[in-house]
């Protein structure tokens, strides 16, 4: 009997240690270098960075319970030792972020596994610097894929841009680009019900419907699969 309920757990224990899987494929003409952020107490998937050629496709195994984001780094380079700067997405100037979040703005893809559901978004909240996608597969429920595919970068709002050598590279957040509670919604705007929707999130809304693009825009652009893998595309 013992025998028998210790194989029993040892089954689960193999069987269900793996929520999803993850595929990082990039569709863009150049290299992107993929970040990952794991939520609080959640173990580093990929010790958090590595690059990612064009038409490369890199798969990676989340355990259960796993919840963290997913954001793709532009124009870096780095040494033998894993050092050196992103011009946009850098995470503290090394390759493998290791816990720490892109440098705003980054377009996101995030991730709450197993909660009961896996629940998923694109987020603009913390800016714009790329097109990306989650397509889930294998699952049950709505599971829809989420995409921002618009090149905001072309019609980012005047005041909002972050160039180099005269060339947009990203686009910021209302919040980033000047930090008031209106567009943070902190302060007397930090509930739903006072934070609404701004003539620039709203620019971020119609280029991508699907993504959140402020802080309380849940109605619209949160998710829901059970027992999915997801495809993560980037351009």
């Amino acid at each position: 009997m013992e025998f028998s309920l210790f194989f029993l757990l040892l089954s689960c224990f193999f069987f269900s240690t793996d929520a999803a899987v993850f595929s990082l494929v990039n569709k863009c003409s150049d290299t992107v270098w993929p970040g990952i952020q794991p939520g609080a107490g959640k173990p580093q998937l990929m010790n958090g960075g590595f690059q990612l050629k064009p038409g490369e496709t890199v798969t990676i195994n989340a355990p259960t319970g796993w919840s963290g984001r997913f954001w793709g780094r532009h124009g870096c380079s780095f040494d033998a030792s894993g050092k050196g700067t992103c011009d946009t997405g850098d995470c503290g100037g090394v390759l493998e972020c290791d816990g720490a979040g892109g440098t705003p703005p980054a377009t996101l893809a995030e991730f709450t596994l197993d909660s009961p559901k896996d629940f998923y978004d694109v987020s603009l909240v913390d800016g714009y610097n790329m097109e990306i996608s989650i397509s889930p597969s294998g699952g049950s429920g709505s599971c829809r894929t989420v995409k921002c595919l618009s090149d905001l970068n072309q019609r980012c709002p005047s005041g909002l841009e972050v160039k180099k050598k005269g060339v947009t590279i990203a686009c910021k957040s209302a919040c980033l680009a000047f930090d008031t509670p209106q567009y943070c919604c902190t302060g007397a705007y930090g509930s739903p019900q006072t934070c609404k929707p701004t003539g620039y999130s709203k620019a971020f809304k119609s280029a991508c419907p699907m993504a959140y693009s402020y802080a309380y825009d849940d109605p619209t652009s949160i998710f829901t699969c059970q027992n999915a893998n997801y495809s993560i595309v980037f351009c």
